[in-house]
């Protein structure tokens, strides 16, 4: 590592200088670690030969690994924590993420459940009451499970007539999860938690004694960024070890495939479903009571997508895109099966986003322009009422048991945090429940839909979010989001932050891209495989309609994303460096070359091909984010964010990108990496954590688009 000299830290720290051009000199920050390149590993694809210089960063155990992360988490805090504004705006966004959070109660046995944060727990809590005018009562508090409120509930499940309670407790934002279950009447833990289960929380067996799981073996090596093979199903009984659990199923011939296992509520009929990916899926089945029957194939895999709904008189009912590119509702006799009818039919460009019994009915949730709407349907496909939405925005799950004729859910937008509304089944009749009170005017703000042009001729949505009378003059900072994967859709949903933001005049906007589902497997398909490409145009085409329309500038604009939308991020930031001011690249998947070799990274090959085919290696090479920084190049400031616990996207990533980036950047604007210790790739993160982090982003962000933070009325800047 270089050693940096006291003179120069004081004169990174010095008051900013006027240069004779008379433009203002930014602050700059301290010298980047000298990190070391290996330029002996080569690797030769198809006759490509590809260096990977950084490679040793993929091994985050080492000491060499720790001791630059420790090196670059110092350059990185020394400047964020020099910022102009930095602790006023955290205090601002503690103070707006202060307010009573309470989630849709749901009724289970005797009480209904519901989670609630007071305002600035960590981790929200699972409370309890009798009826909903009770006061409630603490049920499970996971901020007692860590010193830091690192551990994080990520599935609860109750048994069907509401005496046990299981619940998937993740540590530092990993995905290995453990399950305990816990006796609702006396509160007490059963004494047989589950270790090693990923991507999984309980099943309840129809017989109340019992769940099913999946799990993986034991890891052999590092339980961080080993790969996941093997999932397996299992049946676990209440009271007995984890050790003389039953395997209800695996696939040794198949080792790179999930498994989910459930039983249909009558106890009939026992499904695995089955998937190679993130998308494609196949459904075996066998009856529940015969042990020693065979699974057989009910819906093959895995040129389709099968969701299961609801088994109802030996059928079983999925939302499928099979023949149907936005999705439709069908069933398959389980005593008979000679292939799928269909029950409600796929409904123009509307994408069929999900279907949930309730009540003795079928609730359909639709997305129109990436809005929800609520159709009720009975189980023969009829349509018997519209759920009238109070607002336009997006809905959480809708649904209920059959013996209940009640619906709690919950309503988002982009200007407010979720109210929660509850809807009576037999008279249609909706009532606001829950509306949370937060420190500022929601009133202030609007948000409109307006549609770009993208390259190819398609008409792509974005939701623009600012303060009412906002003038279009190109002189607003613009925080310009995205994601375009996996058939995830982005709808409106609320964030403290986006508030801070719009305060300083800032605009937010999220864009629909190609490779989400907002219109069904058609605009996933677009976005996917061999035209991944178009998502990064999609975005691009978004950032120059923003400019051209006034919302902002390139020297006002910031694009955002985390995870796949990391990748969105980086690659744009290295095809156009000229158009963006600021990028912030979160948990991104920045080697496409080699990220199908880490932890569960190979279930992402439906989605983008992998190296190992020489056509799909061509495809990602042209874009991937790492392969494509050259030295010489100006880029934008960029500030990386990743956690060391990450086990979904492997922070080497981000290692390997930061260094890349900070060897080839040929001007001043900074590239920082912040390395949050004791979390993964998001999921569970406590409340501190999250407000400190966006505290950092968003001073990065006002900083580097010369707007200054001015303290709401009221408030106090630093």
């Amino acid at each position: 590592m270089k050693r940096i000299l006291y003179a120069a830290m004081a004169a990174a720290t010095a008051a900013l200088l006027m240069s004779g051009c008379n433009k203002v000199r930014k602050m700059s920050h301290l010298p980047y670690p000298d990190t070391r390149r290996d330029t002996a590993v080569v690797d030769d694809y198809f006759g490509t030969r590809v260096a990977d210089p950084y490679r040793w960063l993929e091994d985050d155990n080492s000491a060499e690994t720790a001791a630059w992360v420790k090196a670059e988490n110092a350059v990185t805090r020394d400047y964020l924590d020099r910022l102009p504004g930095r602790q006023a705006i955290q205090d601002r966004l503690t103070q707006l993420s202060n307010y009573p959070k309470e989630g849709a109660p749901a009724r289970h046995g005797d009480y209904y459940y519901y989670f609630y944060n007071d305002g600035l727990q960590n981790q929200s809590a699972l409370w309890r009451k009798r009826t909903l005018s009770a006061s409630g009562e603490l049920f499970l508090d996971p901020n007692t499970l860590s010193e830091e409120g690192t551990t994080a509930l990520v599935d609860v499940s109750f048994s069907d007539d509401g005496r046990w309670c299981a619940y998937a407790a993740a540590e530092s934002g990993s995905d290995w999860v453990k399950i305990h279950v816990l006796d609702t009447q006396t509160g007490e833990p059963t004494g047989d938690p589950i270790d090693w289960v990923n991507f999984s929380g309980a099943e309840w067996a129809a017989d109340l004694r019992g769940l099913s799981y999946r799990a993986y073996d034991a890891p052999k090596s590092n339980v961080y960024s080993s790969k996941n093979e093997f999932q397996k199903v299992y049946y676990h009984r209440l009271g007995t070890a984890q050790r003389d659990d039953r395997l209800i199923y695996g696939d040794p011939e198949h080792p790179l495939r999930y498994f989910h296992g459930w039983e249909s509520s009558d106890g009939r009929w026992l499904f695995i479903l089955s998937s190679e990916g993130t998308s494609g899926t196949e459904i075996l089945y066998r009856p529940a009571a015969d042990e020693k029957a065979e699974f057989r194939t009910l819906l093959p895999g895995f040129a389709h997508d099968y969701a299961p709904v609801e088994c109802h008189e030996d059928h079983l009912y999925v939302v499928t895109n099979d023949s149907a590119a936005n999705y439709r509702l069908a069933r398959i006799d389980l005593k008979r099966p000679a292939g799928l009818e269909t029950v409600i039919p796929e409904n123009g460009d509307d994408l069929l986003e999900g279907v949930e019994p309730g009540g003795g009915y079928l609730w359909a949730k639709y997305l129109h322009n990436a809005q929800n709407r609520i159709y009720k349907y009975d189980f023969d496909g009829n349509r018997q009422a519209d759920v009238p939405l109070p607002m336009i925005g997006s809905v959480g799950s809708f649904g209920c048991k059959d013996d209940q004729q009640e619906i709690f859910f919950s309503l988002n937008t982009f200007t407010a945090p979720a109210s929660i509304y509850r809807y009576d089944i037999p008279t249609g009749r909706m009532t606001r429940y829950h509306a949370p009170q937060v420190a500022y005017d929601a009133s202030e703000y609007v948000t409109e839909q307006i549609f770009f042009t993208s390259t190819d001729g398609a008409r792509v949505p974005m939701f623009i979010s600012h303060r009412r009378g906002l003038v279009l003059d190109g002189q607003n900072p613009c925080y310009l989001y995205g994601y375009g994967g996996f058939q995830i859709n982005l709808t409106p949903a609320f964030k403290p932050e986006y508030i801070l933001f719009m305060e300083q005049g800032g605009v937010v906007v999220t864009v629909n891209l190609r490779g989400g589902s907002e219109y069904g497997e058609k605009w996933h398909r677009a976005g996917m495989l061999d035209r991944k490409q178009q998502v990064f145009d999609d975005f691009i085409a978004a950032a120059e309609f923003l400019i051209a329309k006034g919302y902002t500038s390139s020297a006002k604009l910031a694009i955002a994303g985390g995870s796949n939308g990391g990748l969105l991020v980086g690659a744009c930031e290295v095809q156009r460096p000229d158009l963006f001011a600021v990028c912030l690249p979160a948990v991104g998947v920045m080697d496409m070359l080699r990220y199908h070799r880490f932890t569960i990274g190979w279930g992402w090959a439906t989605e983008y091909g992998t190296s190992d085919n020489e056509a799909e290696f061509r495809t990602l090479y042209a874009y991937s984010p790492l392969h494509n920084i050259r030295e010489g190049v100006c880029y934008p400031a960029t500030l990386i964010t990743t956690g060391d616990h990450d086990d979904r996207v492997v922070p080497a990533h981000s290692f390997k990108f930061a260094a890349t980036l900070q060897h080839a950047q040929a001007c001043d604007a900074p590239v920082l990496i912040r390395i949050e210790s004791n979390a993964g790739h998001g999921a569970g993160k406590p409340l501190s954590k999250r407000i400190a982090e966006a505290a950092d982003c968003y001073a990065f962000l006002f900083y580097n688009t010369d707007t200054p933070y001015v303290a709401p009325a009221g408030e106090t800047e630093e």
